[in-house]
This record gives structure tokens, C-alpha cells and sequence, in this order.
């Protein structure tokens, strides 16, 4: 009786008695082992080994396609990331930008209610009026406006500057060598780099 055989002619023993297993073909265009890209074989001939060649290369070709465009898409997606990121990191600059601006002139417009008072407590100071539980408030409250960014200036002696200084009274005075603020009647104010008050002084010039 003769042995049974398979139909596929797969795993069926060959003319030698040696039974054959299907065969693997590595189609890898980068050799795994050596990282460097394989030559192209040649065709194989016939003309049905030829035709498989060439739908083999067309496949290869369409997914090498596919994968540059997916590469495409990927790179426009990330820069349409990055360009976003970009616009909201700008976006909450300008916001805390325009809540700052609005906190510092809401904090300018309670400070400049404050200057009458203030010049009070100096009044009552020139006039060795500051005791007692008065001085205590007073200088509570000097120290709070200090705090919250409120600059005083103006003193004798200080060069003229028109842009922070307003001239009452102008003379001139041998002891001077450049135009100089001789006596302050009022001091001036200064928050976040703004003049809310020119400290009005008395001006005196070198002879001419």
C-alpha cells in the first residue's frame, strides 16, 4: 500500500525522502542585522515569477507611499500643536499683562485719596505735632502706602527736573551751580513708574 500525500505538495517529502517547509522570503528593504539598505534582487525569470516581482515592488512602493504621507500629515499636526501652544502662551501674557495694568490703576486711584492725608501727618511732623496714638496711626499708615508700591520724593537740594517737579517760585542764587530745588512745599508721589503727584518745590538758578 502506498503512503498517503498532500494535496498542497506542503511538508510532503521531496525526491531525496526529505520533507520541505514552506519558504520565507525577507523582503525588508534594511538588513536588521547591519542596519545598511539591501541591494534590489533581480527578478526572478519567467513570466509569472515576473509578474509577482512587479506587484511585490508596486506594494512595497504604495506602502512606502502611505508611509511618507502619514509622515506629512504627522509633521503638519505637530506644528499646528505648536503653533497653538504658542498663541495661549500669548494669550495668558497679555491677560495677566491687562489684569496687572488694571490692578495698578484701581491701586492708583485709593492711593491719590490718600495725599490729603498725608500731607496732614507731614504737617502735623513739621510742626512737632505727631505724639501719642495720632503718631501711631500715622505712621501705620505710612508704612501700608509704602507697601503697596507708593514712592515719596522731593527734598531740598535735588536738581530740577520739569518732568517730576513743579516750579512755584524761581530765583537765583550764587550757591547753586546747576537749576536745583531749594525748598519743597509739597512732596510728590510716584507708583509703578508713574508721577500721580509732581512734588511742587521752589526753584533757584546759577547767576547768568
Amino acid at each position: 500500500m502506498s503512503a498517503p500525500t498532500s494535496g498542497d505538495g506542503s511538508n510532503s517529502p521531496g525526491d531525496n525522502g526529505e520533507r520541505v517547509g514552506p519558504v520565507i522570503r525577507d523582503k525588508r528593504r534594511i538588513d536588521p542585522e547591519t542596519g545598511q539598505v539591501r541591494e534590489a534582487a533581480a527578478p526572478p525569470a519567467g513570466p509569472a515569477a515576473s509578474d509577482t516581482w512587479k506587484a511585490e515592488e508596486a506594494a512595497a512602493d504604495q506602502v512606502e507611499g502611505d508611509l511618507a504621507a502619514l509622515e506629512a500629515q504627522l509633521a503638519e499636526r505637530t506644528a499646528d500643536v505648536q503653533r497653538v501652544h504658542a498663541e495661549y502662551a500669548n494669550y495668558r501674557k497679555r491677560v495677566d499683562r491687562d489684569r496687572e495694568q488694571v490692578r495698578d490703576q484701581a491701586t492708583a486711584v485709593v492711593l491719590a485719596e490718600l495725599f490729603t492725608v498725608l500731607d496732614d501727618i507731614d504737617r502735623a511732623r513739621e510742626h512737632d505735632e505727631l505724639s501719642g496714638g495720632f503718631k501711631s496711626v500715622a505712621e501705620a499708615i505710612e508704612t501700608t502706602v509704602t507697601k503697596l508700591g507708593l514712592e515719596k520724593y522731593g527734598t531740598p537740594g535735588e536738581p530740577f527736573d520739569p518732568t517730576v517737579h513743579e516750579a512755584l517760585t524761581h530765583a537765583e542764587d550764587d550757591s547753586v551751580t546747576e537749576t536745583t530745588c531749594i525748598a519743597v512745599f509739597q512732596p510728590g508721589y510716584r507708583f509703578a513708574g508713574r508721577v500721580l503727584r509732581p512734588a511742587r518745590v521752589a526753584v533757584a538758578d546759577p547767576p547768568a
